[in-house]
């Protein structure tokens, strides 16, 4: 039986501010995280998607939690494949005189490859400190399945080593069928832990959720089942509270999973004004009272 860890999908998202979660007198950014740390084991850093963190910064969230505590970052939009504001790039990486907004084959190799450098120094201290869980690989809902999205897959996976990657899926086509195998017999031999999400499904965007391990860590992401998944605002889109009977399924399932596993992740990304941390928390409730080995710091 494999390690779980529960945690959330950010620390500091601005309706968790709001949301009272956190005392009055936990007003700063490391005492946030301080604060969550000695609630969960666990949390996916979100904000390294929208820019490359300061090698500082990651310091600061090592020095603000315990032995023990681990650190799941999700790589840089750029990476991805997902349009990213030239505006996130270090001022001295930015092109000029084109769109506001580019993607990975509008910067040349060169700048490409210092914003790579850039991201594994800001990953160092975290890895140093032994909190780097994985490195998590989420790829757009328009990369579809074929030989082409395989090697990219490969070569960013190269980017990380030798620290874990996880690796989410968002087109259809990944595991439509027989697909589905195939799918995760490559993540498996690249020794990719494929990332489980549990998302509304009927969608263009939608995949089903799978919780089977590929690596020595299995994850999984909730999403929640927000039925303004397609029309709705960042919140709405995952403004969801799971209910007990969900939870209580849940629980059994990534029991099985984490047997498959040497250590589990579970993900709570319905972030809306505290709703992930309240979740995480019944949840990692119900592993501990299953008698498992669910940490919690």
């Amino acid at each position: 039986m494999g390690v779980i860890k529960v945690g959330t999908s950010s620390w500091a998202d601005r309706t968790l501010v709001r949301s009272g979660w956190y005392p009055r007198q936990v007003n700063t950014p490391a005492g946030r995280l301080g604060h969550y740390a000695e609630r969960f084991g666990l949390v996916e850093v979100d904000t390294s998607y929208y820019a490359v963190p300061a090698p500082e910064t990651a310091q600061g969230w090592v020095d603000a939690t315990p032995e023990g505590f681990t650190f799941n970052v999700k790589a840089f939009s750029l990476f991805t494949g997902h349009p990213t504001p030239v505006a996130t790039l270090p001022a001295d990486l930015r092109p000029t005189g084109g769109p506001t907004r580019i993607r990975r084959r509008d910067l040349p190799t060169a700048a490409y490859d210092e914003l790579w450098s850039r991201f594994r120094a800001a990953l160092t201290p975290i890895a140093a400190a032994g909190r780097l869980g994985a490195v998590l690989l989420q790829f757009p809902p328009w990369l579809a399945r074929g030989e082409a999205a395989r090697r990219r897959i490969t070569e960013l996976a190269s980017r990380c080593r030798p620290w874990r990657v996880a690796v989410e899926l968002r087109h259809a086509s990944w595991f439509d069928g027989t697909a589905a195998l195939e799918t995760l017999a490559f993540l498996r031999a690249q020794e990719l832990t494929f990332c489980c999400v549990d998302m509304p499904q009927g969608h263009p965007d939608s995949v089903p959720p799978i919780p089977v391990a590929t690596a020595d860590l299995a994850m999984i992401r909730f999403h929640g089942h927000s039925s303004a998944w397609t029309s709705g605002d960042k919140e709405d889109r995952f403004r969801y509270a799971y209910g007990d009977e969900e939870l209580r399924r849940w629980s059994e399932l990534l029991v099985d999973l984490a047997g498959q596993a040497d250590e589990l992740h579970v993900l709570f990304n319905n972030c809306c004004a505290g709703q992930a941390q309240r979740d995480a928390e019944r949840l990692a409730g119900l592993l501990d009272g299953a008698d498992r080995r669910a940490v919690r710091s």
